[in-house]
């Protein structure tokens, strides 16, 4: 089995985590590889423009896939790694307290969260008013963000360890990182902090509706069930058809083949098995079989 291969059996058959993981890095591979070409013919790169999520409302309303695809797009390696990383580590931690399509609804509707929060702040404050034409958004931050404040809200007492830090609650590592994202509004990467306050918001919402027994993810996973039921190939079942004279034809072949039987029984009743032919021996092995 090719590299290629077991990457797509990996991928089929992995997880909801695996397959996130799998997408954002697919993405990213993708984009720096035609952004290449793109600078060996000494051309203008624009792809990330019409993926990544405009501030601009009008410009969205041109885009409104990128409400979708930003979440999934990112540029810079330090960028998706360390994104990549905190995906695997609290999607882990996500699961032990909840199920996969959960976590991919909290992903998803995170990202969206965080996006539609980038979008609002822009176009309210004044303080973006010279930079809400080109301001862009991309990148996990926002639905990782939603996935550590879920659980974070849900188990605040569960530990981790953090390197050269030491053991840390869920509750004070979703604290200290809300605090700097507050912060990070009035630096230069202004949208990614908005971003990341809005997809802690909901993940913020949705454990403490979860408590209460009202899941906001499931009318989101419900259709994306319906939509992979639309994308399956149906299984098609073989029906084999028999008319009245091939079951006619079948019961005299077997009455045939029982009169047989029976004559050779007679025979060996009668003369003892040493007087059965080779034919008559074979029938009788087949029949024991």
């Amino acid at each position: 089995m090719s590299i290629v291969d077991e990457i797509k059996e990996s991928f089929k058959k992995g997880s909801v985590l695996t397959r996130l993981i799998y997408i954002n890095i697919g993405v990213f591979l993708a984009i720096r590889m035609i952004h290449v070409f793109f600078f060996l013919l000494n051309q203008e790169f624009t792809l990330t423009n019409w993926l990544a999520l405009p501030a601009d409302s009008l410009q969205l309303m041109q885009r409104p896939w990128t409400l979708l695809t930003y979440m999934f797009l990112h540029f810079n390696f330090l960028h998706i790694l360390f994104n990549v990383l905190m995906l695997y580590w609290m999607g882990k931690i996500f699961l032990f307290y909840f199920d996969e399509k959960k976590l991919l609804g909290v992903y998803l509707l995170g990202g969206l969260f965080g996006g539609l929060f980038f979008v609002l702040a822009y176009n309210f404050f004044p303080a973006f008013t010279e930079v809400l034409s080109f301001a862009r958004l991309l990148g996990a931050s926002a639905s990782v963000l939603a996935i550590i404040a879920a659980v974070a809200t849900y188990a605040p007492n569960h530990a981790i360890n953090l390197l050269f830090i030491g053991q840390v609650k869920m509750k004070h590592l979703a604290l200290f990182s809300i605090v700097l994202y507050i912060i990070g509004i009035a630096s230069s990467n202004s949208g990614g902090n908005l971003a990341h306050l809005g997809g802690a918001v909901f993940g913020f919402f949705f454990a403490l509706q979860y408590k209460k027994g009202h899941d906001w993810t499931k009318i989101l996973t419900k259709i994306i069930d319906g939509m992979a039921r639309l994308f399956r190939p149906n299984q098609r079942i073989k029906i084999t058809y028999r008319s009245k004279n091939d079951d006619l034809d079948y019961n005299r072949q077997k009455n045939l083949k029982q009169e047989e039987i029976n004559r050779v029984l007679d025979k060996i009743s009668k003369s003892g098995y040493d007087s059965l032919t080779k034919e008559e021996k074979e029938l009788l092995f087949k029949m024991g079989k």
